[in-house]
């Protein structure tokens, strides 16, 4: 099965940049609808951003614009490129993979049975 380690979050100004990185073992990350989920304190986790076995990508409302999600198959690591930040992006963000081979992605965070530890991100105003 697939195991997932995220890195890059960090600290940033409203408006600012970052890229979360996702390095996937055991398994290539091009068999399986992968995404991005994150969780504010008090808050329900939710998805971000999936990136489908086919490549296409599906973008929450409130990131659309903002966020993009890519994947590296030769690295074998899903990307999270977050630009224009704001306060209310502040979460940990977590990656996630569906069951293998699964073709596609939902926003449901209990269709994804393997997850990484997560990542802080912090944007303050």
């Amino acid at each position: 099965q697939v195991q997932l380690v995220e890195s890059g979050g960090g600290s940033v100004q409203s408006g600012g940049s970052r890229r979360l990185s996702c390095a996937a073992s055991g398994d290539t990350v091009s068999n399986y609808c992968m995404g991005w989920f994150r969780q504010a304190p008090g808050k329900e986790r939710e998805g971000v951003a999936m990136i489908q076995r086919d490549g296409i990508t599906i973008l929450a409302q409130s990131v659309k614009g903002r966020f993009t999600v890519s994947r590296n198959n030769a690295e074998n690591t899903l990307y999270l490129q977050m630009n224009s930040l704001k306060p209310e992006d502040t979460a940990m963000y977590y990656c996630a993979a569906r069951p293998r081979l699964r073709t596609t992605c939902t926003f449901s965070r209990g269709d994804y049975p393997y997850w990484g530890q997560g990542t802080q991100v912090t944007a303050s105003s």
